[in-house]
C-alpha cells in the first residue's frame, strides 16, 4: 500500500511540474503576437491556448495573430477557433502570404483580418470530400462568419464548390480569395505589406510586442496530442488497470499506468482540453479504487473508482462521440493484449529470467505454515470484526480467520468449522 501511494504522489508531482510550465508574462500596455506558422496541429493550439491564457489573465491590449498555413487537422483548427472567438479581448489575424483550409476558419473567428499583399484565404474543401464532412465544416465556417458579423456565403463557398460567389468563383469551383479580393468582400480590413503596419492601422504602434513561437513542450503536447497516441496512453493506463488485478499489486504496472496517465493528461492540459476537474476526478477514481483494496463495500469503492477514471478520461478527450468512440478502442486494445500476454508471456524466455523456479518441497523438509486443524470445533472470541476476516482469542491464542461469508461484531462467540492450511473457517454460534 505504501509503494503505491508513493508512486501515485511521485507521478501527480511530476504531472504537476509538467503542467505548471511557466510562460511568459504580458500586462495591459502590450500587445500578445502569435506565430502560427506550417500545418494546424495539437502542437499550435497548445501555443494559442498558453498566449491567450497569458493575455486574459494580464489584460493584454490587443492579440495578434500572425500566419501563415496551407491548413492542418480541422479538430485542432476548431479548438483555437473556440479559443479566440470567446476572449473578450480585440483580436487581429495577420495573413502573412495565406491562410488555407484549416488556416481560413481560424482567421475568420478573428474580430479583424489584415492580409499582405500577395496573401490569400479559402481553399476549404474538407479531405475526404464527402457530403458529411462538406456539410459540417461549411456549417462551421458559417457560424464563424457570421458570428464575426462577415458574409456567411463567402464562407460557405470557401468549403463547397456547388455553391459558388458570383463574381469570385462559379458553381463547381471552390473560393479562395487573393488580398485585394478579401478586402473587396469585407474578409480583410487592409493590405499590409509589414506587421508594423497592421500595428500603426489598429493603433498598436506604441505598445510593446510579447511573441509566442512554438517551445518543446507546445512541441510535445502536440505530439501526444495525436490520435494514435492518445489512443496508446489510454490503452496502457487501462492494461495497467488489469495487470495490476491479476498479479495483486506488484506495482509495477501501477508505476507503468500512472506514467502514462501523466503524459495524457499532462500533454492535455497544455492545449487547454484538460484541467483541474479532470484531473481531480482521475486522481479521486485512483484513491477509491485504492479503498476499495481495504475497505469492505461490496465494489461500491471500486465501481465508483472506475466510473471517475472513464468519465475524465471521456471529458478530456473532448465529452463528444469521437471521444466515445477512442476509448472504445483503446479499451478493447487493453484487452487483447492482456490477453495476449496472459496466454503467451509465462512461457516466454523473459518470463523465465524474471521468475524464480526454485521450489521449497514438503518432501525436502520445508513447511508452508503452521497446520491448525486441531482446531476444528474450538470455539472462541472475536476481537475484531469479521468482514469477512479478522482475529479471534482462542483461549489465550490470538489467530487470523474467516467467517462464512457473514459480517460478525467483536465480543461475539464463534466456532472453527473447517481448517486448510492456514486458511481458519469460522461461524456464529
Amino acid at each position: 500500500m505504501r509503494r503505491i501511494l508513493q508512486l501515485v504522489a511521485v507521478c501527480m508531482f511530476m504531472s504537476m511540474l509538467l503542467c505548471a510550465y511557466k510562460p511568459i508574462v504580458a500586462n495591459a500596455q502590450q500587445v500578445v503576437l502569435i506565430n502560427i506558422k506550417g500545418e494546424i496541429d495539437g502542437s499550435q493550439v497548445a501555443l494559442v491556448n498558453r498566449a491567450l491564457t497569458d493575455a486574459e489573465k494580464n489584460n493584454a491590449a490587443a492579440i495578434v495573430i500572425e500566419m501563415d498555413t496551407f491548413g492542418g487537422l480541422v479538430d485542432s483548427a476548431v479548438k483555437i477557433r473556440d479559443m479566440i472567438s470567446q476572449t473578450p479581448i480585440q483580436t487581429i489575424c495577420y495573413i502573412k502570404n495565406r491562410a488555407w483550409s484549416a488556416g481560413a476558419l481560424i482567421a475568420i473567428s478573428h474580430k479583424h483580418i489584415a492580409i499582405s499583399p500577395g496573401g490569400s484565404i479559402g481553399a476549404a474543401e474538407p479531405i475526404p470530400t464527402t457530403e458529411k464532412t462538406i456539410a459540417a465544416l461549411k456549417a462551421e465556417f458559417a457560424a464563424t462568419a457570421n458570428k464575426s458579423g462577415r458574409n456567411v456565403k463567402v464562407a460557405e463557398a470557401m468549403v463547397d464548390k456547388t455553391v459558388g460567389f458570383p463574381g469570385y468563383a462559379e458553381p463547381g469551383q471552390i473560393l479562395a480569395l487573393t488580398d485585394y479580393q478579401a478586402k473587396e468582400v469585407g474578409y480583410a480590413d487592409l493590405l499590409a505589406a509589414e506587421r508594423k503596419d497592421v500595428l500603426a492601422y489598429y493603433g498598436l504602434m506604441d505598445h510593446e510586442i510579447m511573441e509566442y513561437h512554438r517551445g518543446w513542450p507546445e512541441k510535445i503536447a502536440g505530439w501526444f496530442s495525436d490520435p494514435t497516441v492518445k489512443s496508446f496512453l489510454v490503452s496502457i493506463i487501462f492494461l495497467a488497470v488489469f495487470t495490476e488485478i491479476k498479479t495483486a499489486g506488484m506495482g509495477v504496472a501501477a508505476f507503468i499506468g500512472l506514467l502514462a496517465a501523466m503524459l495524457f493528461f499532462g500533454s492535455q492540459w497544455l492545449t487547454g482540453l484538460a484541467g483541474w476537474f479532470e484531473l481531480i476526478l482521475f486522481a479521486s477514481g485512483v484513491l477509491l479504487i485504492l479503498i476499495e483494496l481495504f475497505v469492505p463495500g461490496f465494489g461500491f469503492w471500486g465501481i465508483s473508482g472506475v466510473s471517475c477514471i472513464l468519465v475524465s478520461l471521456f471529458l478530456t478527450l473532448g465529452g463528444n462521440v469521437t471521444a466515445m468512440s477512442l476509448l472504445s478502442i483503446s479499451l478493447l486494445i487493453a484487452i487483447v493484449a492482456f490477453l495476449f500476454i496472459l496466454k503467451y508471456l509465462p512461457s516466454s524466455k523473459l518470463w523465465a529470467k524474471l521468475i524464480l523456479k526454485d521450489t521449497e518441497t514438503k518432501e525436502a523438509g520445508f513447511s508452508s505454515g503452521y497446520d491448525y486443524s486441531s482446531y476444528v470445533g474450538k470455539e472462541g472470541i472475536v476481537l475484531t470484526l469479521l468482514r469477512p476476516s479478522g482475529l479471534v482469542d482462542f483461549d489465550g491464542v490470538q489467530l487470523d480467520v474467516i467467517s462464512e461469508g457473514q459480517y460478525i461484531e467483536p465480543g461475539i462467540r464463534v466456532k472453527v468449522v473447517s481448517s486448510n492450511g492456514s486458511r481458519i473457517v469460522v461461524k456464529r454460534i
